[in-house]
């Protein structure tokens, strides 16, 4: 079995996905409030970020715990409802070249994936019309169908996306040397060398480096 792995951000969607979220909150009807909460939990962090004495990963970890805790206990339907607006926005964005990548993999019997930091109800809304086998994600800790409050979100990132895919395709013969992956991210670089065909979608400067000198495919 050959699989076809696509990233989220900057991949299958061409923007970064926190922004919109941030300013999703901040606008919306009923849960703007909850804004300043997040805004206020995730400053100190941020600057000690931007001043180099946090590190990257935990901080973007730190920050999707932030935004889902500032909805407290609020019900799992609304919270779906939630990511359902902004998704279902977002999904008229998603990258031409991606989506015909995309379904030419299906054509062909790839087995195709779908890996992201980003929440799962969004990727699950964003994606409502385009098919995926599998969806891997940050999920949102719920308790009798309400968010539970403070619980730790399990950010898939980096390493985590690897250990994650490895694990969802422990059962099935997977012929790696033929398989794809896509990505646009320095931190993508785990999943991508897992794949016999890397390719770097629109690469930030890191990547972008990695990919000229190992002659992978760039798309840009």
């Amino acid at each position: 079995m050959k699989v076809a792995i696509f990233d989220f951000d900057g991949t299958l969607f061409p923007e970064e996905t926190f922004p919109l979220l941030m300013s999703h909150l901040k606008k919306h009807p009923i849960h703007f409030q909850k804004y300043r909460k997040f805004f206020l939990r995730i400053m100190p962090v941020y600057i000690a970020y931007k001043c180099k004495l946090y590190p990257e990963q935990k901080m973007k970890e730190y920050s999707m715990w932030s935004y889902i805790s500032a909805f407290g206990s609020t019900s799992k339907a609304e919270i779906e409802e939630f990511f359902s607006q902004i998704g279902g926005k977002m999904s008229q964005n998603l990258s031409n070249q991606m989506l015909h990548r995309l379904e030419q993999h299906k054509k062909d019997g790839y087995y195709t994936m779908l890996v992201s930091g980003a929440y799962v109800p969004l990727l699950h809304s964003v994606t409502e019309d385009v098919t995926f086998d599998c969806i891997i994600g940050s999920n949102i800790p719920y308790e009798n169908e309400k968010l539970r409050k403070n619980a730790p979100i399990n950010y898939i990132y980096g390493e985590r996306k690897t250990e994650y895919i490895t694990n969802h395709l422990a059962n099935m013969k997977v012929d790696w040397q033929n398989s794809f992956a896509y990505g646009d991210s320095f931190t993508d670089l785990n999943v991508l060398e897992l794949v016999g065909n890397p390719v770097a979608v629109n690469p930030e400067p890191r990547l972008l480096e990695i990919a000229n000198h190992k002659k992978w495919e760039i798309i840009k």
